[in-house]
């Protein structure tokens, strides 16, 4: 990040293709079918049954376009076993087939399929109709990226780090692995805020996210806004001298950091961090590990600030 004078714009959504699987056991409709839809979506292809139900769960599509007539596997006895698996569960289904009497179509809706497209197709009906449930999916996604974001610093929220927290948790447990989390709050922001304005203050708020998303380098890895200045870190497979080396790391990425509101007036701010990590048992407490986590925060910022105190000797 450069240092200079800047207000951090949100981060939008990568420009990632959709993806759609089609299944089919006619290489011809398999190719056609591939030829319409690979210049917008990444696309995958199987060729019956099992295998489609395989790439479903190892590749996550957004979309599946599965033939109901196939050797061996049904079309709708596909959709029965995506529908009962929880990774597969919420993929949405276009049935692609030449049966065209109502009760085959009203089966297939009863099993979970979203629409329907009659061989022989179109190009454009192709299209529209998994662009209909691109859309939808698309939809979806946003809104619950919204839910689980702070508006502001576009960091995850409180509520989202509960649930990643649980979610390390109960993994920590299983193989009995160490996780850890950091607890940090700005030094003096309150003053900040009077001296600069709430405006200042928010991008100090948006730089301080930044810089420590900058310094988390695993896709488990999580920051999140806790609340006003405060800020919360999920390290998982971390001990406790990983999670303060990453904490004392933070801290001098911050402290070296200068924000220029105006060209002779060069700001500098700190952050203190409270450090906790465990090997959590069947009987440990959530609340307590981020409580202890919080006190040696509070240690941090009561031995002068700018500093890192772990909950326990290192």
């Amino acid at each position: 990040m450069d240092n200079k004078n800047h207000v951090l714009e949100l981060e939008e959504t990568p420009n990632i293709k959709n993806s759609i699987l089609i299944v089919d056991d006619d290489g011809l409709i398999a190719q056609a079918l591939t030829h319409i839809l690979s210049p917008e979506y990444t696309v995958y292809v199987a060729r019956d049954g099992q295998d489609a139900i395989d790439v479903a769960r190892e590749m996550n599509p957004d979309v599946i376009l599965l033939d109901v007539l196939m050797p061996g596997m049904s079309g709708f006895h596909v959709i029965s076993v995506l529908k009962n698996m929880a990774e597969t569960r919420d993929i949405p289904v276009i049935f692609v087939t030449g049966l065209d009497s109502a009760k085959d179509e009203e089966k297939g809706l009863i099993l979970g399929a979203a629409d329907y497209i009659h061989k022989p197709f179109t190009p454009a009906i192709v299209k529209l109709r998994v662009s209909n449930q691109i859309k939808i999916i698309n939809q979806m996604r946003l809104i619950h990226r919204m839910s689980v974001t702070d508006s502001l610093t576009n960091v995850a929220n409180r509520r989202q780090f509960n649930s990643h927290l649980e979610q390390e948790w109960k993994r920590s447990v299983r193989f009995q692995s160490s996780v850890s989390v950091l607890m940090l709050d700005i030094d003096h922001f309150k003053v900040f805020n009077d001296n600069f304005g709430h405006i200042q203050g928010d991008i100090v708020l948006q730089t301080v996210a930044n810089l420590i998303k900058d310094m988390l380098k695993r896709p488990r890895d999580l920051v999140a806004r806790w609340g006003g200045e405060e800020f919360a870190v999920v390290l998982p497979d971390t001990n406790m001298h990983g999670a303060y080396k990453v904490a004392e790391d933070i801290r001098i990425a911050i402290e070296n950091y200068v924000l220029l509101f105006k060209e002779d007036m060069p700001i500098r701010i700190t952050v203190s961090i409270g450090v906790n990590s465990l090997v959590p048992g069947q009987h440990s407490s959530v609340d307590r590990f981020i409580s202890d986590a919080d006190k040696a925060l509070y240690q941090a910022k009561g031995a002068g600030r700018n500093r890192v105190f772990a909950s326990e000797p290192l």
